[in-house]
């Protein structure tokens, strides 16, 4: 821990137990002061005085004196030592502890504890907090018949981690004086745009709201919008501006609900362009580049330019594409993303880095000083198989579906799909864009089969503050969001049907699977392969995707399953999911 100048003060009448330190941030260099407030009672027998009351300062208890209060100021950590009188005879001591935070003061942090919880009701705070759970929770059902109910608990709890952060600290913002939220714990957006909040926006857009008004507000204050920030302190930036990303899949679902939700769609847009334009002070903390997620939004608003700019934008991963490039050992994988000079020449990267086949071992973490090859948390293998926005491209660059294909099937069964890391998280779905749904279907399912379950094993790496809780959610519900789009990628859920209850549109949205006969342990093969898909009884027009519009209207969605895994999108223009090139999103 990095707690310094540290201030306690317990109260030896009331054993209230009072103080605050400053920490350091743990991804960036700035620091935060926090400020607590505990108040103790039994709970049978109401308000004690404590019998003894002192303190610990590293590993020497100190008590108190026969005055009425304990103060200590100390540079590192120290702790409260109370003792209460036992209960009476025949009935157990239990003590109740009720803890306030605060970022501004002691004073306030008592308020807190006060407003929130006013009486030391214990089963009074369990079952408010559980009809709070209940509330969220119950908007996605699932039907568990047929299905192990450990894909059942998976599956909620993976939707309970949704709802922990970014942590609602609405008047605890000691930095400036506003009337809209404060949102603080983006930690952070890089991992968290993917399927965090497209999830968010099918259930639970009024939260959803209220976290863009705050980031919002942060960009009106700092310059930028929050990338990674926790506690009031900017965390270290890396992989581009990707608080855009969640602007933008809040207004293209939003647009037309964005006044009602308090939401000003000028502030929204203005936050995005000083994210594209706009050169930050230190850009390690705040700001950067492109964003080709803005170019719906500029649609969206009549600003035709702009669309037009940003669109350009958004192709501009065509200019580190080396098609010269092979993987050593598997010379057939060809054509790579690679670092480019300001000469224009091509620098290398050899295409294991930041892989389990790296022959240096590169550090692949964020350090300007250290990592200068152009990749890190990802090997270009993994990046030069994601353009979520133009797939199209990416496969016409690669050669055409059977070689796309081929390098998917090289990624996974070459161990180059990292289930910990948010850049490989889209892969299992990608085979959509090859006309090939069922290698999709069968890929998510191998994914869930060896990496998650509900022991205490069961997440690989850390769940990075909902990003993998939320991508489960996904996978089991048989969808994967295009964030910042209308449309979602579909596959066939582990249960017979899911429903989405989205409070906004006052609808409910059931996914149901004909022909559901269960899930294979392994992921592998099954009658889990989507044959058709009908919307309110009317064949659909792709079998890979769903638009947003499903969603808005309330539908009833049934997919016919088989064995087949070559399945294909189906027929017609609109069969395979969008791509920019192709004209998708216009």
């Amino acid at each position: 821990m990095s707690a310094r100048e540290v201030v306690m003060k317990i109260n030896g009448t009331t054993g209230r137990v009072v103080g605050g330190a400053t920490f350091d941030g743990s991804f960036g260099p700035g620091s935060y002061r926090v400020y607590t407030c505990v108040d103790f009672q039994s709970e049978n027998a109401g308000y004690v005085v404590p019998t003894e009351y002192g303190a610990w300062s590293g590993d020497t208890p100190k008590k108190g004196t026969n005055e009425n209060s304990f103060d200590i100021s100390t540079g590192g950590q120290v702790g409260a030592l109370l003792t209460f009188p036992r209960s009476s005879a025949g009935r157990s001591t239990s003590i109740l502890a009720r803890v306030g935070v605060s970022l501004i003061s002691t004073k306030q942090a008592c308020a807190n504890a006060e407003a929130e919880i006013p009486h030391f009701d214990f089963e009074a705070v369990k079952k408010a907090s559980r009809s709070q759970w209940n509330d969220i929770l119950k908007r996605i059902r699932v039907d568990p018949v047929g299905v192990p109910r450990d894909s059942v608990e998976l599956f909620y709890s993976s939707l309970y981690r949704t709802h922990i952060v970014p942590a609602d600290y609405t008047g605890e913002n000691p930095k400036w004086n506003s009337t809209e939220p404060y949102y603080d714990s983006f930690y952070c957006n890089w991992d968290t745009y993917r399927t965090l909040f497209p999830l968010m926006s099918l259930h639970d857009p009024e939260s959803f709201a209220k976290i863009v008004r705050g980031m919002i507000d942060i960009q009106k204050h700092e310059g930028f919008l929050p990338e990674c920030r926790s506690a009031t302190v900017m965390q270290h930036i890396q992989g581009g501006s990707n608080g855009d990303p969640i602007l933008a899949e809040f207004y293209v679902k939003f647009s037309d609900r964005a006044a009602l939700l308090n939401v000003s769609s000028s502030d929204l847009y203005q936050a995005l362009l000083a994210d594209a334009e706009n050169l930050p002070l230190d850009w390690e903390l705040q700001g950067r580049q492109i964003k080709p997620w803005k170019l719906l939004i500029s649609k969206l608003l009549g600003k035709e330019d702009d669309h037009r700019k940003y669109s350009r934008r958004a192709s501009n991963f065509l200019n580190v594409w080396n098609p010269n490039v092979t993987v050593p050992g598997a010379t057939e994988i060809r054509g790579m993303m690679q670092p480019r000079l300001s000469n224009g020449a091509f620098d290398y990267t050899d295409p294991r880095h930041c892989s389990i086949h790296d022959p240096d071992h590169s550090t692949c973490y964020l350090d300007s000083y250290v990592n200068t090859d152009g990749f890190y948390e990802g090997s270009p293998i993994v990046y030069s198989e994601y353009v979520p926005h133009d797939t199209a491209k990416l496969i016409e660059l690669q050669g055409g579906n059977e070689k796309f294909i081929s390098r998917l099937d090289f990624i996974f069964n070459q161990s180059y799909f990292e289930p910990t890391d948010e850049p490989s998280l889209q892969m299992p779905f990608m085979y959509h864009y090859a006309n090939r749904p069922g290698l999709s279907t069968q890929r998510s399912r191998q994914v869930i089969a060896e990496f998650f379950n509900t022991s205490s094993n069961g997440l690989p790496g850390n769940d990075d503050s909902g990003a993998m809780g939320s991508y489960v959610a996904f996978l089991l519900a048989g969808l994967y969001p295009l964030p910042a789009t209308n449309q979602i990628l579909l596959s066939s859920p582990f249960f017979p049907q899911v429903s989405f209850r989205n409070p906004l549109f006052d609808t409910t949205t059931t996914i149901r699977s004909k022909g559901f006969v269960g899930n294979p342990p392994n992921g592998t093969g099954g009658n889990v392969f989507i044959k058709s898909v009908s919307v309110n009884g009317t064949p659909y027009k792709s079998n890979c995707y769903l638009d947003w519009d499903v969603f808005v209207a309330g539908s009833l969605i049934e997919l016919t399953l088989t064995d087949n895994i070559n399945v294909t999108c189906g027929e017609g223009a609109h069969a395979l999911p969008p791509s920019l090139s192709t004209g998708g999103y216009d």
